[in-house]
Order: structure tokens, then C-alpha cells, then sequence
């Protein structure tokens, strides 16, 4: 597999996180699963049940069904429809656990209007831990939290030294690849990979790997209406 290009940065701009950032969203996260499905599979078929791929395409094709089969609904309660979308459409522990995000998301951003920058931020912190909770897993388990952690506190980070959404994004994107590849030495912790014991060890998380893609299709969304999907994987 070879190395992706690394998001492109670009100029400070004013981003309107908004339904249709949800509506960009969707559609690129969706297009960047259904390029990364083979992959993801065959990384869950070394230390997993070898459905992640095809399973988070399901959830991801049914949520840009739902969506677009509703009015504009807000920030918050578009990424809680993508939460259900997922838990209806997606199977094993990954559609409770990605439903889980967006469901936090749709409860903890504002309700009424455009949703700034920061606030976004705060909602993808509580999304975090909530899935924490949920699984129980902290950094270093080799789970979906090696990706999502550092993408957030890059995001945090970045935002709090001024950059605007697009390119705290970007550096988020980044954080989230390198924390998954970083799950490939680790001995999983948690969930089904945990019963391979040593034999875990060497393979990257598909759980990580997708949550990264989360990431990028956040940083496309930001980027322009019209970014199309990158072929290439974390």
C-alpha cells in the first residue's frame, strides 16, 4: 500500500460549520470508506472477524441516505441522524461505538444555528469520552482511541494557537494517521484483537484506521464543497 499525500494546507479562512459541512462531510467520508473498504477488511481479517470494511460502508451509505432524505435539520441534529444511522446500519461492536461519536456530537453542540470552531472541538472531546466509556479503552489499548485522541488534541491545540478550522483540521488529520499506525507494534488491550494475546502485535487497528479517515473527510468538508475523496489510506 502505498504512503498517502498528506493533506494539503491551506490559507486562513472562515469556515460555517453548518448542515451542509455535515452534508460535505458525510458524502467524503463515505467516498473515502468505500475507497479504503478492501483494506480495512483485510486489516480486520488479521485480528479481527474481516468486516470492518464492508461494514462501515453499509453505515456510511445508509447515513447519506438518511441525510439527504431530510430537510435541513442544524449542526447537531444532522450528526445525531448520522449516529443512528450508523447503530442501525453498521454491525458488531464498531456501530455502537461509531454511533456513539455522532450521537454525542448531536447532544452536546448547539442546538440552534451555525456551530463555531471551538465548540466543535469541545464536541469531538466529548465524543471521545464518551466512547471511552463505552469501551472502556484508553491510549495504547489498539483501539479506535489511538486515532481519535491525538486528532482531537492536535485540534484543540491548533485552534488555541489560532488557526482557523481548515488547517487545525489538517494538522488533526495528521495526528489521527500517525496514531493509527502507531497501533501496528502494539499488543491489543481491547475487544475481539485482545484474545489474539502476542499475535496482535504487528498489525495496524482498523478501528484507528478508520477513525482517521474520519478526520480527513472533517478536514475535506472544511476545505471546500468540492474536495473529492483521497484513494490513499492512512
Amino acid at each position: 500500500m502505498a504512503v498517502p499525500a498528506e493533506p494539503s494546507k491551506v490559507s486562513k479562512v472562515a469556515i460555517t460549520i453548518d448542515h451542509a459541512f455535515v452534508v460535505r462531510f458525510v458524502h467524503a467520508l463515505d467516498e473515502r470508506l468505500t475507497d479504503a473498504e478492501t483494506y480495512l477488511t483485510e486489516l480486520d481479517a488479521a485480528i479481527g472477524d474481516a468486516d470492518h470494511g464492508t461494514n462501515m460502508t453499509r453505515g456510511l451509505h445508509a447515513a447519506v441516505i438518511d441525510l439527504e432524505a431530510a430537510p435541513d435539520r442544524g449542526v447537531a441534529a444532522g450528526f445525531a441522524g448520522v449516529g443512528r444511522s450508523l447503530i442501525r446500519a453498521i454491525g458488531g461492536a464498531s456501530g455502537p461505538l461509531y454511533g456513539t461519536v455522532f450521537a454525542t456530537l448531536g447532544r452536546t453542540l448547539p442546538q440552534d444555528g451555525a456551530v463555531d470552531a471551538r465548540a466543535f472541538a469541545a464536541g469531538l472531546r466529548e465524543a471521545l469520552h464518551a466512547v471511552q466509556r463505552l469501551g472502556a479503552a484508553v491510549v495504547g489499548d489498539k483501539t479506535m482511541v489511538d486515532a481519535i485522541a491525538p486528532g482531537v488534541t492536535e485540534l484543540e491545540r491548533r485552534l488555541g494557537h489560532g488557526d482557523d478550522l481548515a488547517a487545525a483540521l489538517d494538522a488533526a488529520t495528521r495526528a489521527a494517521r500517525g496514531g493509527a499506525k502507531a497501533t501496528t507494534p502494539l499488543r491489543a488491550r481491547k475487544g475481539r484483537a485482545s484474545y489474539l494475546g502476542v499475535r496482535s502485535e504487528g498489525h495496524q487497528d482498523p478501528g484507528a484506521s478508520s477513525s482517521a479517515l474520519v478526520f480527513d473527510a472533517l478536514h475535506a468538508a472544511a476545505t471546500s464543497p468540492g474536495t473529492a475523496a483521497d484513494p490513499l489510506l492512512p
